[in-house]
């Protein structure tokens, strides 16, 4: 008989889920959830970089598209699955009372979106990463942030919640502990919330909460309240221990199993982030860097950890004995805007479709929303196929992607995109191939922080919205790279990871590396780099990394 497991990508708009088969890593079915309050913009205020998600997204979430998936499968599926793995963005903590409940919950929190999910690309703790970063300097003990890349980022959290405290005195006195969002949907559907007991993700602590076995954990409560007297007591009721994505943390629980139309024998993983499940599900192996390029990009590459033991990798975002592949050392980088950078040059363009065009009475409501459709569909296809026409270096446009800021190399969230080179010939083609090249000088700029710091990099491995859909963008940082790259068959290579996780949580394989072999769906493309764009693109990387230098300079 057939073993089924179920993976669960939440990403930072929807969530996904598939049903695999385990003896091949064959989909079975499939079904996806669009955030519904995330949708209308509830709770996000983008010119203060705030972006918060409501617990309720996720949970309808959940069982809508394991329900929907089942539903798509043949009828004997459901009573075959053996266990669920989740992955999801991070950091994104949510701030819980004693039952592990996020506030948000509660009727009094409903609409306060300091109680919700603090999503990872709300930059609204910048000021609390930079104190973070001075006082783990100067403070005369450990440096917490050196297995963080030395630098720690708004993005994680620390940052997070600190400032969520000091902004909100009635989140404060409700909160008990904080929990990550890869770890509270787990402790969800098991029954098993208590913030004291709830497993919790290496992946997650290690990476964005500076935890490290060197200091038994989490940073001191000494360091903690020197850095504010606010988060005096917190520690204790945080964790110490973690836990890999092979351990399981129980069963569905009888409410949840009913809810979700699966037995109570169905086993629940450790959850763990979506780009590193992604980079399991996208067969990475030592020494290829897996990126998983949609909105923004998260970079991982593992390595023995007998090959870079004592080694401190700089302006990365962490390096975690198994937050991959246990028994091995999971590096992270990354770029704050990838996907998000294009559809910011898109949402620019369509301004007046969608306010002069929406708003005129020469036709009729039907006939002006499909063409507002069409237009918006259209837009990045045609983009796309005229900035191919244009010779690289012709117009003397160069851009910096720094416009959620920079993740890495050396994180600074303050720092913001620039195009420079504009005259009058300067048309919408030409701006956007500027851009593409800005996000391909960004995944250079991470390369090459890798190789100098003495992380051999094999291969790329590409997986994601992007990977799957642009030929243009893929070509171009094919050629900046001057490297081969990869593309993942799957085309949710971060739920396929989970499924595998989950494959040795339900017992069916005895490792990681084992599930990947036996359920891995190989690659559907790969691009070779030009040699001639590869030698062109050096002169406006060079100019590229000037404007950089420049644009950080001036930015206090």
């Amino acid at each position: 008989m057939s073993k089924y497991t179920i993976g669960v990508d939440y990403g930072s708009d929807s969530v996904r889920s598939i049903i695999v088969d385990t003896a091949n890593g064959k989909e079975i079915a499939n079904s996806v959830f669009y955030y519904p309050r995330w949708k209308e913009g509830k709770y996000c205020i983008p010119v203060k970089n705030q972006f918060r998600q409501h617990p309720l997204d996720y949970v309808e979430g959940l069982e809508f598209t394991i329900r929907e998936a089942l539903s798509k499968a043949p009828a004997n599926v459901a009573e075959n699955v053996v266990a669920i793995s989740v992955d999801t963005t991070g950091s994104t903590p949510v701030a819980v009372d004693k039952n592990g409940t996020p506030l948000a919950l509660l009727p009094e929190f409903a609409e306060n979106p300091n109680a919700m999910f603090v999503l990872w690309k709300d930059h609204t703790g910048t000021r609390e990463a930079d104190e973070i970063n001075t006082l783990a300097r100067s403070w005369g003990g450990e440096d917490y942030t050196k297995y963080e890349g030395g630098v720690y980022s708004s993005e994680w959290f620390w940052a997070k919640i600190l400032h969520v405290l000091r902004e909100d005195t009635k989140v404060r006195e409700a909160a008990f502990s904080w929990v990550e969002h890869c770890d509270w949907i787990p402790a969800l559907v098991t029954g098993t919330t208590d913030p004291l007991q709830m497993k919790r993700s290496r992946c997650a602590a290690g990476h964005k909460a500076l935890w490290h076995e060197d200091w038994n954990g989490l940073p001191p409560e000494e360091f903690l309240v020197k850095l504010d007297p606010v988060l005096k007591g917190l520690r204790e009721r945080l964790f110490s221990t973690t836990d890999t994505c092979e351990i399981k943390v129980g069963n569905l629980s009888s409410e949840w199993a009913k809810r979700l139309g699966l037995p109570e024998t169905v086993a629940v993983g450790v959850g763990a982030f979506d780009a590193h499940l992604g980079a399991i599900g996208g067969e990475i192996k030592p020494y290829y860097l897996s990126k998983v390029m949609g909105t923004s990009t998260c970079d991982i590459l593992i390595a023995p950890e007998k090959e870079v033991k004592g080694k401190l990798v700089k302006g990365i975002c962490g390096q975690v004995d198994g937050s991959v592949v246990p028994g091995m050392v999971g590096l992270e980088a990354g770029q704050s805007a990838f996907g998000d950078v294009y559809a910011w040059f898109k949402e620019l363009l369509m301004w007046p479709v969608n306010n002069l065009l929406a708003s005129s009475s020469l036709i009729d409501e039907t006939t002006k929303t499909k063409l507002i459709d069409e237009i918006a569909s259209k837009m990045i296809p045609a983009l796309e196929q005229q900035a191919l026409q244009i010779p690289i270096g012709e117009s003397g446009l160069v851009a910096l992607d720094w416009m959620n800021g920079r993740r890495t190399p050396d994180a600074n969230q303050l720092l913001k995109g620039a195009i420079t080179g504009i005259n009058l010939g300067s048309d919408a083609p030409r701006i956007f191939r500027a851009l593409v090249e800005a996000t391909a000088f960004g995944a250079k700029k991470i390369v090459d922080r890798f190789i100098e710091e003495g992380i051999e990099i094999k291969g790329v491995i590409a997986l994601g919205g992007v990977a799957k859909k642009s030929k243009f963008v893929m070509q171009t940082v094919a050629d900046v790279l001057n490297m081969p790259i990869l593309v993942a068959s799957s085309e949710q290579a971060c739920a396929l990871g989970s499924a595998m996780a989950a494959a040795v949580v339900g017992g069916v394989y005895a490792t990681v590396l084992d599930a990947q072999k036996a359920m891995s769906n190989g690659f559907d493309a790969e691009y070779l780099p030009n040699a001639e764009n590869a030698t062109a693109y050096k002169s406006l990387y060079d100019q590229y990394s000037t404007l950089g230098n420049f644009i950080e300079s001036q930015v206090k």
